[in-house]
Order: C-alpha cells, then sequence, then structure tokens
C-alpha cells in the first residue's frame, strides 16, 4: 500500500522573453531561483593566434620563424627551398666539370655558390613580388604572398632586398674578378625577369638564362676564365631544363593568367605541352651528354645522365596539367634531378 506524504502547494511563475526564460519556484520555507537560457548560443571558436597559424605549416622555416620575421621568410621563398637547389645545381655541375681530371671539385667554391644561390635566389623572389604585387592580388595560388596580402610594405621590402643583395655581394666578392664582373652582370637579368612576362609567352626561357647563369659562372670561379665548348652546351642544357619544370609549374595560374593578361609557355603551348617538353628535355639531355663529352668524363657519367633522362620523361609524361598538387610534385623533384646529374659528373671525373 502507498503512502502519502501531506504537501504544500507550489506555486510556479513562468516568464518568457526573447533571450532568456524565468522560472520561480516557490514555497513556504525556501526560495529558489533557477536561470536558464533559450537562446541558442553557437560554440565560440578562439580567433587564431601565432602559434596555431604556425603549427599548420607543413616547413620548418615556418615553424620556427619568429613572429615578426615571418613574413620575410615567405616573401624570400625560405619555406619553399626547391627553387634555390634548382638555381645551385648548374653551379655544382659547372665547378664539378671544371675540377682537374680525377680530382674533386673545390668544396670552398661550393660552399660559396651554395650560400650565394640561396641569397640571390630570395633576393629575385623579393624584385619578383615587388613587381608582381597587384596581380598577385589577382592569382589564388599568389594572393596571401606577403606584399600581395599587405603584411609587408612596399618600403620594408626595399630594405630586405637591399639586405639581400649586400649578402650577395659579399659572397660574390670572395671570387676572383673575372668572375665579379660576370656575376654583376646577371643582375639585369634578375632584375628584368618579372616584367618580361607581360610582354612575351616565352617567359620561361628568360627565367632560365637567369637560373642557369652559374653554369657559366662556376667555370669561371675555378680558371679565371670560360671554356666556352663545354660551358655553353651547359648552359643551354640547364635553359631547356628550367623551360620544362617552369611551364608545367606555370599550369597551375594557367586560367588566372589569361584572364589577367600574364604571358607564359603553359598559355603558349596549350593542349601540346606534354610533346613539346619531352622535346626540351631531350635537348637538355644531349646538351649535357655534349659538355661531360668534351670534358672526356668516365662511363658513369653517362649511366647518371640516363638516370636523369628518366626523371625527367617521368615529371613530364605523368604530370596532370589541371591538377595543382600533382603538378607540384613534379616541379618539386627537380632537386633530385639536379643531384643525380651533379653525382653523375662527380663520378665521370674522379673515375676516369
Amino acid at each position: 500500500m502507498l503512502r502519502t506524504f501531506p504537501h504544500r502547494p507550489i506555486n510556479i511563475l513562468l516568464q518568457s522573453r526573447a533571450s532568456r526564460s524565468l522560472i520561480k519556484l516557490s514555497s513556504r520555507r525556501i526560495k529558489p531561483y533557477i536561470h536558464f537560457s533559450t537562446k541558442c548560443v553557437p560554440p565560440t571558436t578562439p580567433d587564431p593566434t601565432f602559434d596555431q597559424f604556425r603549427a599548420e605549416k607543413s616547413t620548418w622555416a615556418e615553424r620556427y620563424a619568429p613572429k615578426r620575421m615571418l613574413p620575410y621568410v615567405q616573401l624570400a621563398r625560405i619555406n619553399r627551398p626547391a627553387g634555390t637547389f634548382m638555381l645551385f645545381w648548374p653551379c655544382v655541375w659547372s665547378i664539378s666539370l671544371a675540377a682537374p681530371i680525377g680530382q674533386l671539385p673545390d668544396f670552398k667554391l661550393l660552399s660559396l655558390f651554395g650560400i650565394g644561390s640561396l641569397l640571390m635566389r630570395s633576393a629575385g623572389c623579393t624584385i619578383n613580388d615587388m613587381w608582381d604585387r597587384k596581380y598577385d592580388r589577382l592569382v589564388e595560388r599568389t594572393n596571401q604572398r606577403p606584399l600581395a596580402a599587405g603584411t609587408i610594405t612596399y618600403e620594408q621590402a626595399w630594405g630586405f632586398l637591399a639586405v639581400q643583395l649586400c649578402g650577395g655581394l659579399a659572397v660574390l666578392l670572395q671570387l676572383n674578378w673575372y668572375s665579379v664582373a660576370l656575376g654583376a652582370s646577371s643582375l639585369g637579368l634578375v632584375i628584368a625577369y618579372p616584367l618580361v612576362k607581360r610582354v612575351t609567352y616565352w617567359p620561361q626561357a628568360f627565367l632560365g638564362l637567369t637560373f642557369n647563369y652559374g653554369a657559366i659562372l662556376g667555370w669561371a670561379a675555378v680558371h679565371g676564365s670560360t671554356n666556352w665548348p663545354i660551358v655553353l652546351p651547359l648552359y643551354v642544357s640547364g635553359v631547356c631544363w628550367t623551360l620544362v619544370y617552369d611551364t608545367l609549374y606555370a599550369h597551375q595560374d594557367r586560367n588566372d593568367d589569361m584572364a589577367i593578361g600574364v604571358r607564359s609557355t603553359a598559355i603558349l603551348f596549350g593542349d601540346k605541352t606534354i610533346p613539346i617538353l619531352n622535346a626540351f628535355a631531350a635537348l637538355s639531355v644531349s646538351c649535357l651528354g655534349a659538355a661531360g663529352y668534351l670534358s672526356e668524363l668516365a662511363w658513369p657519367f653517362y649511366v647518371g645522365l640516363g638516370a636523369g633522362a628518366g626523371q625527367l620523361a617521368w615529371q613530364i609524361n605523368t604530370a596532370k596539367l589541371n591538377d595543382a598538387e600533382n603538378l607540384q610534385t613534379r616541379f618539386r623533384s627537380n632537386k633530385y634531378f639536379g643531384a643525380i646529374i651533379s653525382s653523375s659528373i662527380l663520378l665521370g671525373n674522379v673515375c676516369i
């Protein structure tokens, strides 16, 4: 049998408003109040902090750079070192070919050219972004670059460029005077490159002339002169190589470039890009072979040259011209092509 307990009546007052409801419970002994809101409040998300931003980045340079230095790291592309390797490898090829038969290349020269490649590639990127900041804002891939996004002012970029060029000059002055004159003459190419894409469909060829100048400078740094029968094929090989990798790279921005009037070989070649790049790759390998033959390199060079040819063929014939991630992978793989050729020249020289 259920036992009933005496109870006192409870008065409940419900008051509704737009932002909350109040329930008031009252009795003789206590008057508790319970407040709750009927308004739906979305979960709050904290504003992204610098540490969170840095944690999302995949490169060591962006993870460890001080907050104030991060825009300069991005402006100099220190967070994207593939371009530095592509500037450095032709220097290695030339210095290795210029080494006495049976000997390793000069390590001090290689170190100087490595530092110089980092400084001058970063200076070139700064100059490029200073010229292109208005265009970069209109291209999806580049609209977050520091000058385009406004994280660095134009005046700050000028100051940063002065530091970069002074560093490059300090490295250049460690070489002989013939090399100093050659190196200084290349600055015009660096400055003019960003403008070329506005007047011709061949900016990639002009970039090749700029990026592979180390093929000339490396030999000059060793001998104080230039052996053109060897150096010229090496230089042409590098220019053709640049046409291959930078045309693939330019296909990422092809639609945006067409919309804003910027020209490139990606636009010029269009659907014929793959066969044309195969032809440039064949010319690049042939010129490398000629430079090695005239330098009297031994058989390991030709084995490595064949491996390099295979790497170029893989890049071109597996490229998906409408897939940016695929193109980025092919572009970055060129540091391996450069390493293969460098190793083959070195072995071809010491194994004689």
